[in-house]
């Protein structure tokens, strides 16, 4: 692989099925003329046939929902060659024909464009939520986002830039790329009269994570209408009736599940008996409690309960493998199979499946739950990802890798022992461009580590024997993030330029249970970085890695791993930090989800000296005068996460020392841009990594 075989990556990202299971819509991403485009394409689960693209053109589809009686698939569309355009709500024959947009229109007054979608039980109904009047901060003059001045503009590229903004919660950029100027609310669109949208719920606050009660009446939602949200961010499970009228009780949403450690992702019982969620019952949870399966009655009569308290795994997927693009958030349940059965997706040692649970349709009792186990005892069925999952017709279908290759439409048979399931896959044509490439050879293994075995992939170049080759460790981000089997891209290309590639699940990677994470929180750069060195300890003792020719990769909390490892240790060759932490102090308010994500990681605070002491001690800043290793930094612009500002104080510090140091920016991007920017941007990161690393290692 070359870094500008970018352009060749296939993504299918999305996927819904049919009511009866017959049929599975996706979405496949490709890059045409330095542009990312979507298109769906729909593929029978009856038949051999290969899947057949529906919608074409310079425009990016996403968000696929099948009507309830498989005639119609709704879906957003949005046109990359013009930003300013708001994201259209569209349907069309499932079968394929013409493109219908219901919304927004020239008349649509008071919102922007629109974000997730779900038809009502009878299919006569669309709910959306969609960014709505008033402002939020937004003060001076600026057309409201429903005038006809700026309804051609989404909310992000206004028609001009406000005159200011008066800033009175801690939330206002909390998104990671950008400023929250609107909150999102819930429309409903009654689709056979062709009637202008109609908002049900307003305030100050945000709903999301939509769900229809089988009544076709009420719509569940997340949402956290607390006063001190922005402080303390915990959302729970609402419920409003569309069909009340204003003064109405039933027009107020009422809670139906209360998780103190918040909840969101409801799914009803097909009987409307029941609300399932993914959330957490522990008050101001730290991060080695994991998210689990909420249950509770529907009418919110009684508190929820865990369905599975022992499992110690995360609901949905943990896993980092980019190969599923990083442009989509993955839907991982909890979806219900039937009035008994429940479908969800955990990530458990660097893997993530579906799996149920079954519970008493008349106590909400469970009945059968999944249990933690050594997934890489499972033979086929381990290794991989999933990054989507749908059901229809009691059929379970997938979106995700298997064995290291891009993601495919799958389908799987839940009611087996994990032992005994197989994936059956469906398609071929998002890991096609994968067969042009050679692939890394990944290997796993139990690294002996202070804190127990870490679980470690060595990814070599295709036909490489044990001999031992310029090596670079890779670090996830998170830090609750963790490896899979799927490798990265960037993996893909150093192996192919000749590196091998150690990608270890060190202590505070997520889905290996609370036990592996404790001893992480608040200690960054001490028994992680512990596990970074006895991993490469063991690498050079296997005879793969070259000592001399010791490299260091990582982004976000990988990006922290290698500041701190070339700054208290002399044995990299060369190393590349991405969007990384150097100052704990400053990041607490710089990065916009600071004060919690401190708080949860127990990081510290700078309310005390004490507190500032400890952000302090974990911060690489602290030892920049021992860095003598060449970095090179690479830093998204626009990344709120870990800002730019941060990541400049390391790189002038070792200017102001003399030392070899590099510092790329890419405007306009984000955290991920490394794998979900712009196109050239991310072969010009490839092509500088590769330079790096040839030079120095």
């Amino acid at each position: 692989m070359t870094p500008t075989d970018i352009r060749r990556q296939v993504v299918v990202e999305e996927l819904d099925l049919a009511g009866d299971g017959s049929t599975a819509v996706m979405v496949r991403r490709i890059i045409e003329r330095g542009t990312y485009l979507g298109h769906l394409h729909t593929k029978s689960l009856d038949t051999g046939s290969r899947p057949n693209q529906i919608t074409s053109g310079r425009v990016r589809d996403s968000s696929p929902r099948i009507s309830p009686d498989g005639s119609q698939v709704a879906f957003l569309r949005s046109f990359p060659d013009h930003d300013d355009a708001p994201t259209r709500l569209c349907t069309m024959p499932l079968a394929g024909g013409r493109v219908r947009i219901w919304a927004p229109t020239g008349g649509d007054p008071g919102f922007g464009g629109i974000a997730s979608i779900a038809w009502s039980p009878d299919g006569r109904t669309m709910a959306f939520t969609a960014d709505v009047d008033p402002p939020r901060f937004i003060a001076g003059t600026r057309p409201s986002i429903g005038s006809s001045a700026s309804r051609s503009k989404t909310l992000q590229s206004p028609l001009r830039s406000p005159t200011a903004r008066r800033i009175i919660r801690s939330d206002w950029r909390w998104d990671e790329i950008g400023h929250l100027d609107y909150w999102s609310h819930l429309f409903v669109l009654e689709m056979t009269t062709g009637a202008r949208p109609r908002q049900v719920t307003s305030g100050d606050w945000g709903a999301g994570a939509i769900t229809w009660h089988p009544n076709g009446h009420t719509i569940g939602f997340s949402a956290d209408l607390g006063n001190e949200s922005d402080l303390a961010p915990f959302p729970k499970i609402w419920a409003v009736d569309i069909d009340a009228g204003p003064r109405s009780k039933r027009s107020i949403p009422r809670l139906v599940l209360d998780a103190p450690g918040g909840a969101t992702k409801p799914a009803y019982s097909p009987d409307g008996r029941w609300l399932v969620a993914a959330g957490i019952l522990e008050p101001e949870p730290l991060d080695d409690i994991s998210t689990g399966l909420l249950l509770g009655p529907a009418d919110g009569s009684r508190p929820p309960i865990e369905l599975s308290p022992g499992l110690d795994r995360p609901f949905g997927n943990a896993t980092d493998t980019d190969l599923t693009g990083w442009m989509v958030h993955g839907r991982h349940g909890p979806i219900w199979l039937d009035n008994r059965t429940i479908v969800a997706v955990i990530s458990d040692r660097g893997r993530s499946l579906p799996e149920r649970w079954v519970v008493d349709p008349k106590t909400g009792s469970p009945v059968e739950v999944p249990a933690a186990s050594d997934r890489a005892s499972h033979g086929p069925w381990a290794d991989a990802t999933t990054h989507m999952v749908a059901l229809g017709g009691g059929v379970v279908a997938t979106l995700g890798t298997l064995h290291g290759r891009a993601p495919e439409l799958m389908t799987v048979d839940l009611a087996k022992p994990p032992s005994e399931r197989r994936f059956a896959s469906h398609t071929t044509f998002g890991s096609a461009w994968q067969r042009r490439l050679e692939q890394p050879e990944m290997r796993r293994i139990d690294v002996p580590g202070p804190g127990g075995p870490i679980e470690t992939w060595i990814a070599s170049p295709a036909g490489a024997d044990d001999a031992p080759l310029p090596t670079i460790i890779d670090v996830h981000g998170g830090p609750l993030g963790c490896w899979a089997p799927a490798p990265h891209v960037e993996v893909i290309l150093l192996t192919g330029a000749g590196y091998r590639v150690v990608l270890p699940n060190i202590r505070g990677s997520g889905a290996y249970g609370r036990e592996w994470i404790r001893p992480q929180l608040g200690n960054w750069g001490g028994v992680d970085a512990d596990d970074v060195h006895a991993v490469l300890d063991h690498a050079i003792a296997l005879g793969l890695a070259d000592p001399a020719r010791l490299g260091a990769l990582g982004l976000s909390y990988g990006g922290f791993m290698v500041n701190w490892l070339v700054a208290t240790s002399d044995r990299f060759a060369a190393a590349i930090s991405e969007n990384g932490v150097t100052n704990q102090v400053s990041c607490w308010a710089n990065s916009d989800s600071g004060p919690e994500y401190s708080r949860a990681s127990l990081l510290g605070d700078p309310f005390t000296p004490d507190g500032v002491e400890k952000l302090w001690g974990q911060s690489p800043l602290k030892y920049v005068m021992n860095v003598n290793t060449p970095l090179l930094m690479f830093q998204a612009e626009a990344d709120r996460r870990c800002p730019a500002s941060d990541n400049e104080q390391f790189f002038i510090a070792l200017r102001r020392l003399r030392r070899t140091v590099e510092y790329v920016l890419y405007p306009d991007e984000s955290h991920t841009f490394s794998s979900s920017g712009r196109p050239d941007r991310r072969i010009d990161r490839m092509e500088r990594m590769l330079t790096w690393f040839n030079r120095y290692l």
